[in-house]
């Protein structure tokens, strides 16, 4: 080997080894900073305990760096900022249904796009550039990191979305039979709506967060038919927006809070079954696949693989005999 190509190979190995030595360090370091002292929770439990004030420096800690990543993604959000109002209502609007409300979700998700995009693009680069070199597949999987890394708060806030929905869809009977018994007992709506949140924060917790977020707008002195209205909106549930319909008109014309929810409650109740019954009815059409996939070749191979192999062992010498 010659001491030229000996030579490139020394700094190219040297050179991967610098890139590797320098991740690692950095992976430490941010592993060191943001995992702290390295206490264990029990040790940090006890000395809470010990030192009542631990929890508030932890809390400081804690929203110290939150305001930090606060004040660091709008610089990093403002390339993707949408260009016009209706653009910005649509995103604020998508993240409001996934539960993110403060002013600043939109840098902080728009950031963390940014971001997952620079960490796939060096992630995937790395990875490619090591196990494949600088080929043309290395840049279709550095490509495909960094787009999956860019999308990947996009799917985080669907799913956010999702959980979210379904939590107030599966809530929402109970909690109206719940503001019928508060109502017909003298209650008033904004008082069922309280006691509502109070008594249903451990089972339904995000419909419990809805409703006690209605009652601190009205506390506050926003009309009740606009606290109804983006309770319906800010959600982007179906059911919420017909129950805030209903309360709107029933205030309005006077009507009986009572009855309107007895008969929103016992709707939500058919549509839930029908769906039930929906996807009972679909079950035996998706069995199909898994069915003639999976489980017909086994029990053919069960059934006549035992008749397969007696019929060779007893026609074959049979024939040969014969011929």
């Amino acid at each position: 080997m010659s001491p030229i190509i000996a030579e490139l190979i020394s700094s190219a190995l040297l050179m991967k080894l610098a890139v590797f030595g320098a991740v690692a360090a950095g992976m430490w370091f941010a592993l060191d900073y943001f995992g702290g002292a390295g206490n264990e929770r029990t040790d940090e439990r006890l000395e809470t305990l010990r030192d009542p004030r631990q929890a508030t420096r932890a809390k400081k800690q804690s929203d110290k760096m939150a305001r930090l990543i606060e004040h660091a993604t709008p610089a990093l959000a403002a390339p993707l900022k949408p260009k016009n109002q209706e653009d910005a209502g649509k995103l604020k609007l998508r993240l409001q249904h996934a539960g993110f409300r403060s002013e600043s979700a939109i840098s902080v998700f728009l950031g963390s796009k940014l971001i997952g995009l620079a960490f796939g693009f060096l992630a995937g680069g790395g990875a490619a550039y090591f196990t494949k070199g600088l080929t043309q597949e290395a840049l279709f999987i550095t490509i495909g990191a960094a787009g999956f890394c860019f999308f990947l708060p996009d799917l985080v806030v669907w799913f956010v979305k999702r959980q979210r929905q379904d939590n107030i869809f599966y809530g929402l009977p109970d909690a109206l039979d719940l503001m019928v018994v508060c109502v017909e007992a003298g209650l008033g709506l904004d008082q069922a709506m309280r006691k509502v949140a109070e008594e249903m924060r451990k089972t339904y917790g995000v419909l419990a967060e809805e409703f006690a977020l209605c009652n601190l707008q009205l506390q506050m002195g926003s009309p009740r038919n606009q606290v109804l209205q983006e309770l319906g909106s800010r959600t982007g549930v179906d059911d919420l927006k017909a129950l805030s319909a209903i309360l709107i008109q029933a205030d309005k014309f006077g009507s009986s809070v009572a009855q309107a929810l007895r008969v929103q409650s016992d709707s939500m109740r058919t549509r839930r079954s029908q769906m039930a019954e929906e996807k009972a009815a679909k079950t035996a059409v998706k069995l199909i696949f898994p069915l003639v996939i999976f489980i017909f070749p086994a029990i053919f191979v069960v059934l006549v693989g035992p008749a397969a192999i007696t019929m060779i062992n007893e026609m074959f010498p049979a024939m040969s005999a014969g011929q």
